[in-house]
C-alpha cells in the first residue's frame, strides 16, 4: 500500500513585500512542493505571496487545499480552482483546519497574520500538542530579527532551550524541502 501523500501548510504574506526575492522564493516553493508530490495547504488567497505559492504549485501539477474565512473571500480573492477549498466562519477555525490538515508547517515572509500563525504552532509544539516540523524560509534574511528574538527569549530564560531546536531556519526553498523531507522521513517514503 503506498504511503499517504504528505501535506505542507504554508504560512506567508497576503502582500508581495518590498523585495522581489520574496515572490521568487514563494513561486519556487510552490513548484518544489508540487515536485515533491506534496499537497499545499494554505490560506486560499490569490494575492501576495499566498497567490504566488498556489499559482506555481498548480502550474506544476501540485495538489492544493485552501482554507479561508468567509469575511476574507472577497478581500483576499479566494482561488476557486483549488483542489479543494474550505470556507470557515472564523480566523481561528481557519488556522485550526489548515494545521490539522498538514504534516508540517513552512513559514515564508509575511506580516502580523503570518507571525500569529507561526507563534501559535510554535506554542502548541512547546505545550506538546504536536510534533510537526516547523521550517522558517529565511529569504534574504527576512526572519533574522525573529530568530534573534527567539534566542533572546531563551537567553532570558522565558522559554526553554528546546524552543530553538523546534524551528529549522533555511535560506532558500530547496533547503526548505530538504529540511522537511529529512524531518518527515520516518513517517513518509
Amino acid at each position: 500500500m503506498p504511503a499517504p501523500r504528505l501535506s505542507i501548510c504554508v504560512y506567508c504574506g497576503a502582500r508581495p513585500g518590498r523585495d522581489p526575492a520574496y515572490a521568487m522564493a514563494a513561486a519556487e516553493t510552490g513548484r518544489a512542493l508540487a515536485g515533491a508530490g506534496w499537497r499545499l495547504v494554505y490560506g486560499a488567497g490569490d494575492i501576495g505571496l499566498m497567490g504566488e505559492v498556489a499559482r506555481a504549485a498548480q502550474a506544476s501539477g501540485g495538489d492544493t487545499l485552501g482554507v479561508i474565512p468567509q469575511h476574507l473571500v472577497g478581500r483576499e480573492m479566494a482561488r476557486r480552482d483549488l483542489g479543494r477549498l474550505i470556507v470557515t466562519e472564523t480566523m481561528h477555525e481557519r488556522k485550526k483546519v489548515m494545521f490539522m490538515n498538514a504534516d508540517a508547517a513552512l513559514i515564508l515572509p509575511g506580516g502580523a497574520g503570518t507571525l500569529d500563525e507561526f507563534f501559535e504552532v510554535l506554542t502548541w509544539a512547546q505545550l506538546g500538542l504536536h510534533a510537526k516540523p516547523l521550517v522558517l524560509l529565511n529569504v534574504a534574511g527576512y526572519w533574522d530579527p525573529l530568530l534573534g528574538l527567539l534566542r533572546h527569549v531563551v537567553a532570558e530564560e522565558l522559554a526553554p532551550e528546546a524552543t530553538l531546536s523546534t524551528v529549522t531556519a533555511v535560506s532558500e526553498p530547496g533547503a526548505a524541502i530538504g529540511a522537511l523531507r529529512h524531518a518527515l522521513q520516518p513517517s513518509s517514503e
